[in-house]
């Protein structure tokens, strides 16, 4: 009887092992997508305290953040790309290590300049582990359970953004602002640990090691892309000379990089994909998107503390209603997907981002904060819904040699998006409350500048929306992402 135990043993346990193998790589990317971007956030609350450490000015010490979000956004298509040729496995893990070392000299940094510097490492770490992290998906999840998979990434990525200036609060009061650095060493040799151990070895064929590096294209995207951040952040809110100037510079710069790409033998990004409607409107619906959830961050402190008068205690409460519901429904929504297709998830949530978003455009100047926190609640839910069956929608196709790229460029959409709303949507809001200092505004020109903000981001919905149904329309099955590279 010995030997027919073990016979049928056998398989079930290595069919758990496998399982279980699986479980341990995903708390790995899991782990990777919290680090970076927790790092997002938790260097904001420090601004303060770092003008006193350093007897510099909020603008010098604003570059703290400014480093690493620049960097991040400017490379993380291109490191995906690399992550393509060389391994995305040995990339990430080259990424986890970058990014543990960057907060260490963070953490030790003697002058404000190093610690700026050591954040542009940090950030370029950040950036291999966000975009290898969901490129890795594909191989370590079955194509069917991509969306919960998706779904736990996207809950990751709420939690770290949420946690990072409470956290970061925690830590400057009980220890000091080196501390929110150097708490990322032991959970990056953690991850480290993890992702060595459990995540499957690179398997690369004949075409991967054929193909090379596009460093013209990569020169080009990311001046490209560093004109175009710089010029809608610098100014602090002016437009003037020098944000024409970079503006300009970013335009020229896509006329060349489209010019370059055409011309490459292996181009950074192969311009064939976006005649897949599928790809392109899941990109251009992921910026419009992500413009729209920056909106409530960026408005949301104003009108709470000038119309509602709630203290900054109250404030910080409510601003994280949005990414604690994030966090919430980003699991579930990976289920629903998985369950009911993710093209009716998207356009589901983009229903309810609507929603929310046209109730705050009809919001009158006196009101509680419970009747503001409800449709925050329904736009971010909504967003997860969104960016859960969105990102499954154009990982779940993509072919081997491309999920790096396109999961970079996934991310790339949603940086600028974020970008794109901190910058535009807060000059209209500024533009609509209709007076040059914002922090003196009356309560009721602040809640006119909210109603009016939330109807340009209602429309942009609508836009969203109809990309949703439009590309869907287009799509055809012989036009996968995977074809079109």
């Amino acid at each position: 009887m010995k030997p027919i135990i073990t016979q049928i043993d056998g398989p079930v346990a290595g069919n758990a092992e496998r399982t279980s193998s699986a479980r341990w790589a995903l708390v790995s990317l899991s782990l990777s997508m919290l680090l970076s971007s927790l790092d997002t956030s938790i260097a904001n609350v420090a601004l303060p305290t770092l003008t006193q450490a350093f007897n510099a000015s909020f603008q010098e010490v604003q570059w703290v953040v400014i480093a690493y979000l620049l960097v991040i956004t400017t490379l993380i298509v291109s490191v995906g790309r690399l992550g393509d040729i060389i391994g995305r496995r040995r990339l990430l893990l080259a990424g986890i290590i970058l990014f543990t070392v960057a907060s260490v000299l963070c953490g030790v940094a003697p002058t404000l300049w190093l610690l700026i510097a050591a954040r542009a490492v940090q950030g370029l770490g950040g950036a291999m582990m966000m975009a290898l992290t969901m490129a890795i998906v594909g191989e370590t999840v079955p194509k069917a359970k991509t969306g919960s998979a998706m779904g736990l990434l996207g809950t990751m990525s709420a939690i770290g953004t949420a946690l990072g200036p409470s956290l970061g609060g925690v830590l400057i009061a009980g220890i000091g602002w080196r501390a929110i650095f150097l708490v990322n060493v032991p959970l990056g040799m953690l991850t480290y640990f993890l992702a060595h151990h459990c995540l499957p070895v690179d398997r690369r064929g004949p075409k991967f090691a054929r193909a090379g590096f596009d460093n013209v294209g990569t020169l080009l995207l990311a001046l490209t892309l560093a004109a175009y951040a710089l010029g809608v952040t610098i100014g602090r809110g002016s437009f003037g000379l020098l944000n024409i100037v970079l503006l300009s510079a970013a335009a020229s710069g896509i006329g060349l990089f489209v010019i370059a790409e055409a011309r490459a033998a292996s181009p950074l990004i192969r311009l064939a994909v976006f005649r897949d409607p599928l790809l392109s409107g899941s990109l251009a619906m992921s910026g419009l998107v992500a413009t729209v959830v920056t909106t409530t961050l960026v408005v949301g402190p104003f009108y709470l503390s000038l119309a509602l008068g709630l203290n900054a205690a109250m404030v910080g409460f409510v601003l994280s209603v949005g990414p604690l519901v994030a966090a919430l429904t980003a699991a579930p929504a990976g289920y629903f997907s998985d369950r009911f297709g993710a093209h009716r998830m998207t356009v589901i949530g983009l229903i309810g981002m609507t929603a929310g978003s046209f109730i705050l455009s009809m919001i009158p100047a006196r009101l509680g904060i419970f009747d503001y926190i409800v449709p925050i609640a329904v736009i971010t839910g909504g967003y997860s819904l969104f960016q859960t069956a969105n990102n499954t929608t154009v990982m779940a196709d993509v072919r081997p040699d491309q999920r790096g790229v396109i999961s970079g460029m996934l991310n790339l959409s949603r940086n600028l998006g974020r970008i794109t709303g901190a910058s535009l949507m807060g000059a209209v809001y500024a533009l609509a409350s209709a007076t040059s200092d914002i922090t003196t505004a009356h309560q009721e020109a602040v809640a006119t500048g909210m109603r009016v903000t939330f109807t340009v981001a209602t429309i942009l919905l609508v836009v969203a929306m109809a990309i949703a149904v439009g590309s869907r329309f287009l799509f055809k099955p012989s036009s996968s992402p995977e074809d079109a590279s």
